[in-house]
């Protein structure tokens, strides 16, 4: 049914702007964004695809959702173009969505403790890397008052000890003055669980960094939908 056809009570926009916004389902906050389906596609049925499970046909080709709102998020420009009837301008509108929550977090934890929110670190951390193919190893410099001076994107491929050098990591933390840092890194794998090489590469820059008197808080591991504070497993 055409959102037009719905009682206006129902409709998502009239909806939100009567009961806010926790009153709507996550298809319906999407239906918001999408505005129009497609012929033979409604902008709710349309929404609610965007959120199913993702799938694999006989061809070994990825089609279907992705997997919740979270799943979408953590998605690029390049992956909805997959989506039939997600044109340029609403697939630039979902990217922006994500960009913005980005400069939230960051604004968040530029202006207070970062370990005054740790979800929020998570939560940062996730939308910057989560989604990507490949390791990627990042490291967020902090001040002496352990808010965000900035964030860095080191080195991607496998992580180990040899791939990770720890002088560049010295180099930009002396750059930005830093007085601690948060390390970080993805597992595309969906596991969120420290490998011993990740366990052996943060007391390595551990160590490291403590000759110039810089201190490694955290080491946090991210996956679509979850991450891992090494910190708070006693592993820092």
């Amino acid at each position: 049914m055409p959102l037009k056809d719905l009682p206006s009570d129902a409709q998502p926009r009239e909806k939100l702007l009567a009961r806010g916004p926790a009153a709507l389902a996550d298809a319906e906050l999407l239906a918001i964004l999408l505005r129009t389906g497609i012929v033979g596609k409604g902008v709710l049925q349309m929404a609610q695809e965007l959120l199913d499970p993702p799938t694999v046909n006989a061809a070994g080709q990825l089609s279907g959702g992705f997997g919740g709102i979270a799943g979408l998020l953590h998605t690029s420009a390049a992956d909805l173009e997959r989506i039939k009837g997600l044109g340029p301008a609403k697939r630039a509108e979902l990217v922006a969505v994500l960009e913005l929550a980005r400069r939230a977090l960051a604004q968040q934890l530029r202006e207070r403790e970062v370990f005054d929110s740790p979800d929020a670190v998570k939560h940062y951390l996730q939308l910057h890397l989560a989604a990507k193919s490949h390791e990627v190893f990042a490291v967020l410099f902090l001040d002496s008052q352990n808010r965000l001076l900035a964030m860095e994107e080191l080195f991607r491929g496998t992580l180990t000890q040899t791939s990770v050098y720890p002088r560049e990591v010295v180099l930009r933390s002396l750059h930005y003055q830093a007085a601690a840092v948060v390390l970080a890194h993805n597992h595309p794998s969906g596991s969120v669980q420290p490998s011993r090489a990740d366990e052996a590469l943060t007391q390595t820059l551990k160590t490291t960094l403590a000759l110039v008197d810089v201190r490694v808080l955290d080491h946090v591991i991210v996956a679509p939908g979850q991450a891992l504070s090494m910190a708070e497993k006693g592993l820092v």
